[in-house]
């Protein structure tokens, strides 16, 4: 049985879709992160304000590490959400 071959620098059919697949799982993981990070800043009774910046932070790098040129994305669409919830939960002007 034949193996098609593959010339240097070009994909295999299929390489974009798998690529697709890869960044839609990277993205349920980011927003599965996210909605646990905002629901322990939220429901945590002990959780102090320092504890929970530094849940934020984390949760920053992680995204951006994930998603290394979206930081822009992240600061839109991640940061006004933490900033909010941090605001309620903690009483911060």
């Amino acid at each position: 049985m034949d193996t098609p071959r593959v010339e240097p620098g070009v994909e295999p059919p299929g390489g974009e879709h798998n690529e697709e697949m890869e960044e839609a799982r990277r993205l349920r993981r980011l927003q599965t992160m996210m909605s646990l990070v905002m629901s322990v800043i939220s429901q945590d009774p002990d959780l102090t304000v320092e504890e929970a910046a530094e849940m934020a932070a984390n949760a920053r790098r992680a995204a951006l590490k994930m998603f290394p040129d979206k930081e822009l994305a992240y600061d839109i669409l991640y940061r006004p959400r933490l900033q909010r919830l941090m605001n309620e939960r903690f009483r911060l002007q």
